[in-house]
């Protein structure tokens, strides 16, 4: 039985363990560990590589999308647009400010919010939209004329900066990630990254003089040095990553027993495969059988935002989202790291060829 991880972060950091110990060490001489040149250097180098006039490192991507309403002022009274199949930190912050959040359905072909779903759930209050580009794929933008707040978390350098900004984080299972938390806000808009850059320090500029009340969202240096050596990886991993998915697009293609109804992701530019999530029937016994077999795989997401419990105050039901609520019983992501090999993945392919065959 081969042994086929969802994901190997040792592998990955292995080659630049190296430079990494050297990136530690220098800021560990320097002393300084909050902000700083490591953290600057680090913004402009992001900057660069992803084609944006300014990014803004932050504590996670959690807070980007937090410090971006807060930037625009979103508050009581106020509603955000957004999608109920993502990671609980795309409405989470909105809640958190006491803006109520707005759910539109998603594009069933794609898991991204829907963009005439999203401009059909508009109001007279609705302050502001965050599509999620989900699983790495670039989503569809709607025209609408409000700040457009893109979440960006799992789909670092899939696109350029379309709305007023957008949001990236570092978990360490991203496609670029610290040794930690982590985040930036990438905007083309200067007076907006200068608001979000004194947001992030308890709203104070200079030091001790609080013009907002801000937060404590700053990016430690130890992990910008850690993603500064990584960055210069970024580009390769996203490539290696393109290559492994075509991979198991022809591995699946001649496999037999594989049945019809098993969708895998549609390759389309700018897709960086943060995960590779295809849609299974079955899909909980077939997750039990790869598990099974040493396959890691993972549910994004088992439960819909617009039916966690924390939200039953919005008055959504069961049934309000349907192509969200199918999503949650279908998604199954597939190992797809870059250090992945054409052994491993033929392994996952025939293991779940199996399951299928044996009519499970």
């Amino acid at each position: 039985m081969m042994s086929v991880p969802l994901l190997d972060l040792k592998v990955q950091n292995a080659p630049l363990r190296e430079a990494i110990l050297a990136a530690i060490t220098r800021v560990v001489d320097g002393g300084g560990f909050i902000l700083g040149p490591e953290v600057e250097s680090f913004e402009e180098e992001l900057a660069t590589v992803l084609g944006t006039r300014r990014a803004v490192g932050v504590s996670s991507g959690t807070d980007a999308l937090l410090v971006a309403l807060m930037a625009l002022g979103i508050g009581a009274g106020d509603e955000v647009v957004t999608t109920p199949f993502s990671f609980y930190a795309t409405v989470g912050c909105i809640a958190r400010l006491g803006a109520r959040p707005v759910f539109a359905d998603i594009d069933a072909a794609t898991f991204n919010l829907d963009p005439q779903a999203a401009i059909a759930a508009c109001t007279a209050s609705t302050r502001a939209l965050i599509p999620v580009h989900l699983f790495g794929r670039p989503a569809r933008l709607p025209t609408v004329s409000i700040p457009v707040v893109e979440d960006a978390a799992q789909a670092i350098g899939a696109c350029k900066v379309a709305g007023i900004a957008s949001c990236l984080s570092f978990f360490p299972s991203k496609n670029l990630g610290a040794f930690g938390d982590g985040g930036a806000l990438l905007t083309d808009n200067e007076s907006f990254a200068d608001k979000v850059a004194i947001l992030r320090a308890h709203g104070s500029r200079p030091k001790y003089v609080h013009h907002k009340v801000g937060g404590n969202f700053r990016l430690d240096a130890l992990q910008a040095a850690i993603l500064r050596v990584k960055l210069k990886s970024l580009l390769d991993w996203t490539a290696r990553r393109r290559a492994n998915a075509e991979r198991y697009r022809c591995l699946f293609a001649a496999s037999t027993g594989i049945p019809s109804d098993l969708i895998l992701p549609a390759d389309v530019p700018g897709h960086i495969y943060n995960q590779f999530v295809i849609r299974a029937p079955l899909r909980d016994g077939l997750r039990e059988h790869l598990t099974r077999k040493g396959v890691g795989t993972e549910v994004y997401y088992p439960l819909a935002l617009h039916l966690q419990p924390c939200f039953f105050d919005l008055g959504y039901k069961q049934g309000a989202f349907p192509h969200a609520e199918r999503a949650t019983q279908e998604a199954l992501a597939l190992p797809i790291y870059a250090e992945l090999v054409e052994a491993q993945q033929a392994y996952v392919v025939d293991q779940i060829a199996d399951f299928y065959r044996q009519g499970s």
